[in-house]
């Protein structure tokens, strides 16, 4: 069993990495389009087949553990929660691609509006990351309870961001295929928000063994309470 819980420690801390890979990622790809910077987005874009490889290793290892030590209770949750975080983390590095790439293309065309909300959405939504692997690795439920939280104001927030822009639309037509693709940016944005909640309700499965998606949680509370 010595051998197994050196492998989870190995397990936990290839995750780190491919967390500290993403986060830095996302940054980059926040920074690339904020402050239009072609370095930034190549950079980024070097981090993706470090991210990819990552995530194949990772999985490898903890299907391996699995099928080796058939462990139970919290080691089975932990190896479980590891593949589902790993994923999670693989699909922000696609999503920090996916803002680069639109980054790229915006630099070459004049800026159509000041970016008041959407810097202040990616640093949530970059915040919400970073609280959701630290839950992860202190098992604290109430910091991943804050990331669960935070993911009401960046959804406030988008919804803020497509009225600005359909209304930039609605009153300058030329400017329709850049805030289509200022569009796809903010939306790839919340949807790095969502898979930090994903991780944030692993990280609950993990530390309290109970389900809180699509609030099963409060189902299963008044379920007990009948």
């Amino acid at each position: 069993m010595v051998h197994f819980r050196e492998e989870l420690d190995e397990l936990q801390k290839r995750l780190l990495e491919m967390a500290g890979l993403v986060e830095a990622a996302i940054h980059g790809s926040v920074l690339a389009f904020v402050d239009r910077d072609e370095q930034q987005a190549k950079e980024v874009l070097w981090k993706e087949a470090q991210i990819n490889q990552r995530d194949i290793e990772i999985d490898e290892l903890a299907t391996r553990l699995l099928a080796l030590y058939q462990p139970m209770a919290r080691d089975m949750r932990f190896l479980t929660a590891a593949i589902k975080i790993n994923g999670d983390l693989e699909r922000m590095g696609d999503l920090a691609v996916n803002i680069t790439e639109r980054a790229l293309s915006l630099m070459r065309e004049a800026p159509i509006r000041p970016l008041v909300d959407i810097p202040r959405m990616a640093a949530l939504a970059e915040a919400m990351v970073h609280k959701s692997i630290d839950a992860m690795v202190s098992r604290d439920e109430q910091l991943a309870r804050s990331v669960l939280t935070s993911d009401d104001e960046v959804d406030s927030l988008q919804e803020a961001a497509y009225k600005e822009l359909v209304e930039f639309m609605q009153g300058e037509s030329t400017t329709v295929p850049r805030a289509v693709d200022v569009m796809f940016i903010v939306h790839d944005l919340e949807r790095i928000a969502d898979h930090a909640t994903n991780i944030a309700e692993d990280v609950l499965f993990l530390v309290k063994g109970i389900d809180v998606r699509h609030h099963a949680e409060v189902r299963q509370e008044h379920i007990t309470q009948r």
